[in-house]
């Protein structure tokens, strides 16, 4: 039994809406390898891979009202005070925006950076360049959130990267959301950003790894004792 708990808590587990394109990628696999058999073999790479990117692993979030958790597994690209942008009705004044940008290769479950009610969700379409570029931020498509928190309303950008072709929100307006919640997903490379108003210092540093739902990207006070974390 210990044995079998190992090997169950090593494997992490798929997330639904990867199955399609898992099934798909194997039973491609199968065709190519009735044409050619070493094309199996290379199909099973790319099912494994597939598999991989649309793993949902378990997260362990701090429980602190003050804290804003990346909502991104990814390398934090920017730390800056921008204008956010104007589908999101945040005022025309600079906020801190700090951006995650997500490879290939990381876990792409977008999970909620504070705990709040969702005031409104506000889709764009766009362009597909590069999600590290800074332009990407007006141009890409992009899914906007809008969460009332303790601190007032924070933005939650989810944009499109190069080769992604879509965004998935499943969350809806006037639903409360806990710090760590999973509330979306972009499909093969794309970008976070997360607009936080005055009061919020941020926490992490350029090219810092960022692990959603418990990387600790800003903080709206400071010298505080232990934090209670929430496993999900």
């Amino acid at each position: 039994m210990s044995l079998f708990n190992t090997v169950r808590n090593t494997i992490v587990p798929v997330h639904k809406e990867g199955y399609p394109f898992v099934a798909a990628f194997f039973v491609a696999s199968l065709v190519l390898g009735w044409i050619f058999e070493p094309l199996f073999w290379i199909g099973m790479i790319f099912t494994l891979w597939c598999a991989y990117f649309f793993r949902d692993p378990e997260r362990v979030t701090p429980q602190d009202d003050d804290l804003v958790i990346s909502p991104a597994d990814g390398r934090v690209s920017a730390i800056q005070m921008v204008t956010p942008p104007a589908e999101l009705d945040l005022g025309s004044e600079p906020m801190l925006r700090v951006s995650v940008f997500m490879n290939v290769f990381n876990c792409h479950v977008n999970r909620a950076p504070m705990r709040g009610r969702i005031v409104s969700i506000n889709y764009r379409s766009g362009s597909f360049v590069n999600a590290e570029l800074d332009k990407a931020s007006e141009d890409n498509e992009r899914n906007g959130l809008v969460i009332e928190t303790r601190h007032g309303q924070i933005g939650v950008v989810q944009i499109a990267g190069l080769v992604a072709r879509r965004i998935l929100c499943w969350a809806n307006t006037n639903e409360p959301l806990d710090a760590g919640e999973r509330f979306g997903l972009i499909r093969f490379g794309s970008r976070l950003d997360v607009f936080l108003p005055a009061g919020a210092a941020p926490r992490v540093s350029l090219g810092q790894t960022a692990i959603a739902g418990e990387t600790v990207i800003a903080e709206f006070a400071s010298a505080k004792g232990p934090v209670i974390s929430r496993r999900s």
